[in-house]
């Protein structure tokens, strides 16, 4: 069955970064990793990622969602696995996603499980200090694959998905699922959530590790400025001893340090917590 593998086994069905550059086939360009995706086959047979994920959505659709729930209006699903993908790197809200779709909420909770179960999607949650502020309590919702993002979204070529208003979600997307990878190869479950408080600030990863948690914060930008720091430096002033060295990962490829904060390029991105 597509997708339904044990999930320790996620590095078997999609390539990681240090995979692809090992083998010579690393995408050039941020936007070209995010249009193509992390699926063997489109990086082992000669035909377009677009007709691919066409295919590979039918399968899935047809035969795997069949079988999973007996979901009789294919279509109606269809639509709700694209109005996902326009949420991936978001604050699920399932009554939201189950009005626009036209379903009720408890069919969109049990569509989202349809979908975590064939892993096409995980829930990112939040993480519990609050360090005396109020927290968000919903999860935020990824697809394991930005090129399956970008081709659900109808983006199909480099130029579209730079100026697309939703590249920076893609661009976290992509990002996150790397490093659930990398954890996945050294044979860890991660031990991600994220930080958000009620006035909005965020810390998009925590990886929680004996000595502190280590936040990480996403930018897809090619390049940094002050401003692409100040939610690390506000949070390990919060976090105080708990905080670890944080990171920051951003669409560039220069790897640097900027005061304390391990300045990290996207093709770097999957070996960051190996360093650790």
């Amino acid at each position: 069955m597509l997708f339904v593998k044990p999930f320790d086994n996620l590095n078997k069905f999609l390539f990681s970064l240090p995979e692809l550059a090992h083998a010579g086939r690393l995408p050039a360009t941020a936007d070209t990793m995010l249009l193509t995706g992390s699926y063997p086959p489109l990086y082992d047979r000669d035909m377009s990622s677009a007709s691919w994920f066409a295919a590979y959505v039918t399968a899935y659709v047809e035969r795997d969602v069949r079988q999973l729930l007996k979901i009789q209006e294919l279509e109606t699903f269809q639509r709700f696995v694209r109005l996902c993908a326009g949420r991936t790197g978001q604050l699920l809200n399932l009554s939201s996603l189950a009005t626009e779709c036209g379903i009720t909420h408890n069919t969109s909770k049990a569509w989202i499980s349809v979908l975590e179960a064939s892993y096409l999607v995980f829930l990112l949650r939040p993480h519990h200090a609050n360090f005396n502020k109020r927290l968000v309590k919903m999860p935020k919702l990824y697809f394991y694959d930005a090129g399956l993002v970008s081709w659900l979204l109808g983006i199909r070529t480099p130029e579209q998905i730079e100026t697309h208003p939703l590249r920076g979600n893609i661009f976290e997307t992509f990002i996150i699922s790397e490093l659930t990878k990398s954890q996945f190869n050294q044979g860890e479950r991660p031990p991600f959530s994220f930080w958000r408080d009620s006035n909005g600030n965020e810390i998009d990863l925590i990886v929680e590790q004996s000595a502190g948690l280590m936040p990480i914060e996403i930018k897809s930008g090619k390049t940094l400025t002050r401003d692409s720091f100040v939610g690390l430096e506000k949070w390990c002033a919060l976090a105080a001893d708990k905080a670890m060295r944080p990171s920051l990962i951003y669409g560039g490829s220069e790897a640097y340090e900027r005061k304390e904060v391990r300045v990290v390029g996207w093709q770097q991105s999957g070996e960051l917590l190996n360093k650790t």
